[in-house]
C-alpha cells in the first residue's frame, strides 16, 4: 500500500509535467566557466541559484545569452571560445539558427550552419554535432549519446622521513571505459544515465586515506581496497582498485515552479572548492530532489536520500548493506543582485524503512526529531555570498552540529558546540589579465563534528554524516584546519590549473582512541569532555601542490599532464613522508577529479 501511494503521487505529478532540461554533471573545470560568467555579469543568474549544484543545461544557455547581450567589458578571444564551448555542449536548447558571432565577411562563402554543427561528420551518422558522438531529434525524443574514455599513466615516488634510505617507486594507472546518454522525451521528461568500468592504481596518499575512509572489509586482515568517491570496490593487481561507476535520473517540471529530480547521483550545496553542507566527495546515492523557484529571488530545495552504512556488522549470509536516510532543506534568497543568503538543514536517521515524518518539505527537522523521541543526527547551517565590480565573489558557510550555551560561555573547550566554518573568495580576470582567475579558501571543523553516537538499537555508523564510509561534506572529516589557493589560466584550448594547500589535522594514535577527527567513530568514545581544540591528537600538517596543464584536441577531448607534490609531516615520524606524482592522460567526455586531502 505504501508503494502504491508513492506511485500514485508520482503519476499525479507527471500529468502536469512541463519542459525540463537534464543537468550538467558535476565538474570543477566546467562549473568554473559557468560561475565566472555569473561573476562577470555582476548579478545572479536568472535560471538557477549557483549555491545549489548541478545546473540544468537550458539555464546555462540563458546565462550565456544574458552575458553576451550585456557585456560589462570587452570579451577576450578565450571568452568567445568558452561561449562557443558551452553553447555547443548544450546546443539543443539554443534558438533555431542561433549563432553567437557570425562572420559577416565570410558567411556567404559557407553553407548555413547553427551553433554546435560539425563540418565533418564521421561515417555520415556520427558527430553531426561537435559535442555529440550520436544524436537524434524527432518531435517525440531528443537523444544524445557519447562514449566515455580515460587512459592515464604515471609514476610515483614516496620517501619516508623516518628513514632517509626508504624510497618507494610505483607505476600509476587509470583506465575508464563507459557510455553517457541524455535527452528529453516530448520536451517534458528529461533523463540522464552514465555507466563506466574502471581499473586504477592510486597514489600512496589515496591508499592511506582509504584505510580511514573506505569500504570496510568483511574479512579482517585482508587488503584494504579503496576508490575515493566510489562504492563497491574489488582488488586489482596488488594495490589497485577495480570498480563500476553508474549514475542516472529522470527530471521534470510540475506546477510550473517545481522541478522534480529522481535518481542516483551526487549533489552539491555551496560556492567553494569544498562544501561543509553536502559535497561530491562521497559515492552517488539514491535521491529525490524538489526545487521550487519563486521568481528570481527565492529557490527552495528539498533533498531526500537513501544512504548505505558499510560500518554496520552483517551476518555471514547477509549481503545486503544496511540503509540509512538523510533529509535536507536549503533555502536560497537573492537579497538583491549582489548578495545571496542561504539557510540549510539536514537530518540523518536510521530506520528499517524511510520515515515519512521527515518527508514534510517545510517543517523543522529538530521538531520532528523531538516529537518522535529519536536521537537522530541534526545539522543546521547558513551560507552567504556577494559579487561586486564584475571581478569578485566572496562566500562563506557555517555548519552547526550541536549548540549548548552554558559550555560555550564557560570557554573550557567542551566537546559540544561542534561546528564547521568556510571563508572564500574568487577573483576573475585578476589584475586585468584576461582569463587569469584566482581563488582562496579557508575551512575548519571542530573535533567530533559530523560524527554521532551508536546505541543499543542503532548500529555504528547509522547516523554519522557519511555514505559508504566516506564523508558527505569535507573529506578530512572533523578536527582540521585548511587553507587553499587555486590559480587558473586559459588561452583558448590550452589551460593551466594549480591547487596549493596547507592542511592541519589531529590523527588518532590508535583505533580505540578518538580525538574527534574520524567521523566514523562513535563520539561517546571521545578522549575527554573538556579541553578539546582543533588539531588535538597526533598533529599532522600536509603541504600540497598540484599543477596540471590541459589541451582540448576537440570538443571534450583533452590531453593533460600533471605534477603533484605532497609532504606530510606528523608528530609520529613513521607517518611522515613525501609523495611526488607525475602523470599523463587522455580524457574524453569525463570530468577531471581533484583528490585534495
Amino acid at each position: 500500500m505504501r508503494i502504491n501511494v508513492y506511485v500514485f503521487y508520482f503519476f499525479l505529478l507527471s500529468l502536469s509535467a512541463r519542459a525540463q532540461s537534464p543537468f550538467v554533471p558535476l565538474n570543477a573545470d566546467y562549473y568554473h566557466l559557468i560561475d565566472r560568467l555569473e561573476i562577470r555579469q555582476n548579478k545572479w543568474a536568472e535560471g538557477f541559484h549557483s549555491s545549489v549544484k548541478p545546473y540544468n543545461r537550458q539555464s546555462i544557455i540563458q546565462l550565456t545569452d544574458s552575458v553576451a547581450a550585456n557585456p560589462n567589458r570587452d570579451f577576450s578571444d578565450t571568452d568567445y571560445f568558452n561561449f562557443d564551448y558551452l553553447r555547443n555542449d548544450s546546443w539543443e536548447w539554443l534558438a533555431p539558427r542561433d549563432s553567437l558571432r557570425p562572420d559577416p565577411f565570410t558567411k556567404h562563402l559557407k553553407p548555413p550552419v547553427t551553433t554546435g554543427d560539425s563540418r565533418q561528420p564521421f561515417l555520415k551518422h556520427f558527430y553531426h554535432k561537435k559535442a555529440d558522438f550520436y544524436n537524434l531529434q524527432t518531435p517525440d525524443i531528443d537523444l544524445h549519446v557519447n562514449p566515455v574514455f580515460y587512459i592515464g599513466f604515471g609514476g610515483e615516488n614516496t620517501s619516508s622521513q623516518a628513514d632517509a634510505l626508504t624510497n618507494k617507486n610505483q607505476a600509476l594507472f587509470t583506465n575508464t571505459r563507459g557510455l553517457e546518454v541524455r535527452g528529453t522525451i516530448g520536451r517534458k521528461l528529461g533523463f540522464y544515465t552514465f555507466f563506466s568500468d574502471n581499473q586504477a592504481i592510486y597514489p600512496e596518499y589515496i591508499q592511506r586515506y582509504g584505510q580511514t575512509y573506505g569500504q570496510t572489509n568483511e574479512t579482517p586482515g585482508t587488503l584494504q581496497v579503496t576508490a575515493p568517491g566510489e562504492g563497491f570496490v574489488k582488488p586489482y593487481r596488488t594495490t589497485g582498485a577495480d570498480f563500476l561507476s553508474a549514475r542516472g535520473y529522470i527530471t521534470f517540471n510540475t506546477l510550473k515552479v517545481i522541478n522534480v529530480q529522481f535518481g542516483h547521483d551526487r549533489n552539491f550545496f555551496g560556492n567553494g572548492f569544498r562544501s561543509l553542507f553536502l559535497s561530491d566527495n562521497s559515492p552517488p546515492y539514491l535521491f529525490l530532489k524538489l526545487s521550487t523557484r519563486l521568481g528570481r529571488r527565492i529557490q527552495y530545495t528539498n533533498l531526500f536520500t537513501s544512504l548505505q552504512n558499510t560500518q554496520a556488522p552483517r551476518a555471514q549470509d547477509d549481503k545486503l548493506i544496511p540503509p540509512k536516510f538523510a533529509a535536507m532543506h536549503h533555502l536560497s534568497i537573492n537579497i538583491n543582485d549582489h548578495m545571496n543568503l542561504g539557510v540549510f538543514e539536514s537530518e540523518v536517521f536510521s530506520r528499517d524503512r524511510l520515515d515519512l515524518s521527515y518527508l514534510n518539505p517545510i517543517i523543522l527537522y529538530r521538531y520532528v526529531e523531538s516529537s518522535l523521541g529519536s536521537s537522530d543526527n541534526a545539522f543546521i547551517g547558513i551560507d552567504f555570498k556577494a559579487n561586486f565590480l564584475s571581478h569578485f565573489l566572496v562566500y562563506t558557510q557555517f555548519m552547526l552540529d550541536e549548540f549548548r550555551l552554558k559550555p560555550l560561555l564557560a570557554g573550557k573547550g567542551d566537546w559540544t558546540n561542534k561546528f564547521a566554518l568556510q571563508l572564500g573568495a574568487k577573483y576573475i580576470d585578476a589584475f586585468n589579465v584576461p582569463n587569469l582567475d584566482l581563488q582562496t579558501e579557508f575551512n575548519l571543523a571542530r573535533p567530533y563534528t559530523y560524527s554521532h553516537e551508536a546505541s543499543p538499537t542503532v548500529s555504528s555508523g547509522q547516523t554519522n554524516y557519511a555514505h559508504y564510509s566516506q564523508p558527505l561534506a569535507h573529506p578530512l572529516g572533523g578536527n582540521f584546519m585548511e587553507g587553499l589557493g587555486i590559480v587558473r589560466y586559459q588561452r583558448k584550448r590550452l589551460s593551466a590549473n594549480g591547487i596549493f594547500g596547507v592542511m592541519m589535522y589531529g590523527a588518532d594514535p590508535a583505533a580505540d582512541i578518538n580525538y574527534g577527527g574520524n567521523i566514523l567513530k562513535d563520539y561517546t568514545t571521545r578522549i575527554r569532555n573538556e579541553g578539546n581544540f582543533i588539531g588535538q591528537g597526533r598533529k599532522t600538517v600536509i603541504t600540497y601542490a598540484d599543477v596540471r596543464a590541459s589541451y582540448m584536441i576537440r570538443h571534450n577531448v583533452f590531453l593533460e599532464g600533471r605534477y603533484m607534490y605532497r609532504f606530510q609531516d606528523s608528530q609520529y615520524r613513521p607517518d611522515s613522508y613525501t609523495d611526488q606524482v607525475a602523470s599523463f592522460a587522455l580524457r574524453w567526455n569525463l570530468p577531471y577529479k581533484n583528490w585534495v586531502f
